[in-house]
């Protein structure tokens, strides 16, 4: 039996019909993905997606992917666990092709498709930052070769601050900028968060309560106190 986290995320509305509906309703608010499993996607349809969450929202998105973990989910979509990795790299790739060009094409392994015409363009120049999540080595790595931002989830601070000097060392080794880090936590903490700031973390995210309105009330006032504190 699922259990757990297991039976909480198939009740989580759909990230894009959810994120079209925010973005009718707020004006200044970052918005995004944490995390869309791109390599269980069609990377067409996926692009025309982010680019018109991007539109709706004034160029507010922001693309958070990761290639898994859940097998028995990935072989449901189709896709070979032990290619995971592959596949969302081909696709990422594709898809910012497909951003950045007016009759983009891409011949891979995994994705193949001649030119095509696909419109909006993203409002964000060149396209929606995509921040690729994840901890381990073939995490950093896919980040710094084909990510705009790195987006881990930090158990353990001082593993987190190894992490972050390697991402760093692999993007510089790319002969790319240095990524913007969004870190994810369960639960916001002012010492974990004032030592993200410290080490030039861009945000700070969490897992927030949704089935109940006074809990999301709570918990958002609750971090808004430590962020103001963690500011000062």
């Amino acid at each position: 039996m699922l259990v757990g986290l297991h039976s909480e995320l198939p009740r989580i509305l759909d990230q894009f019909t959810a994120l079209g509906a925010a973005a009718a309703v707020t004006s200044r608010l970052k918005l995004g993905t944490a995390m869309c499993i791109a390599a269980q996607r069609d990377p067409i349809i996926l692009a025309k997606q982010v680019t018109t969450i991007d539109h709706l929202s004034g160029g507010r998105f922001l693309f958070g992917v990761a290639a898994g973990w859940l097998a028995e989910e990935m072989r449901n979509h189709d896709v070979q666990p032990q290619l995971r990795w592959k596949l969302m790299r081909e696709k990422i790739l594709a898809m910012q092709a497909i951003w950045t060009q007016d009759e983009a094409e891409f011949h891979g392994q995994f994705v193949d498709f001649d030119p095509i015409l696909l419109w909006p363009k993203p409002v964000q120049v060149p396209h929606q930052p995509v921040l690729v999540g994840g901890s381990g080595p073939l995490s950093l790595r896919a980040a710094a070769e084909y990510g705009d931002g790195w987006m881990p989830e930090i158990e353990d601070l001082a593993e987190f601050e190894a992490q972050l000097t390697e991402v760093r060392r692999l993007s510089e080794e790319a002969g790319r900028p240095a990524l913007e880090v969004t870190a994810f936590a369960w639960e916001p903490e002012e010492r974990l968060m004032a030592r993200c700031a410290e080490l030039g973390v861009s945000r700070f995210t969490s897992w927030a309560p949704i089935q109940d309105l006074d809990a999301l009330s709570s918990f958002l006032d609750s971090y808004a106190r430590i962020a103001e504190q963690v500011a000062r």
